[in-house]
């Protein structure tokens, strides 16, 4: 895998946002959500549960591809 330092720091900060917007997804419910972000829905009781899922999944995907751009490269033998 070829190493990419600079997207180490983007990776992890998406990752929180992404981790931030699960938590959201989580406890507020459709009414409660910011009109931006999708799923919100004025007067909905509902919580969106799979969005939260979704943002989950998608936050350690970022932290596990952060995690390998920092580890040690291959060594080829010859």
């Amino acid at each position: 895998m070829t190493k990419r330092p600079a997207l180490i720091a983007p990776a992890v900060i998406l990752g929180l946002l992404l981790l931030a917007l699960a938590v959201l997804y989580f406890v507020a419910t459709a009414d409660a959500l910011p009109s931006f972000i999708p799923g919100h829905e004025a007067g909905s009781a509902h919580h969106h549960v799979k969005h939260g899922i979704a943002a989950l999944a998608l936050s350690l995907c970022c932290f596990v591809f952060a995690w390998f751009q920092t580890g040690p490269t291959a060594v080829r033998s010859q």
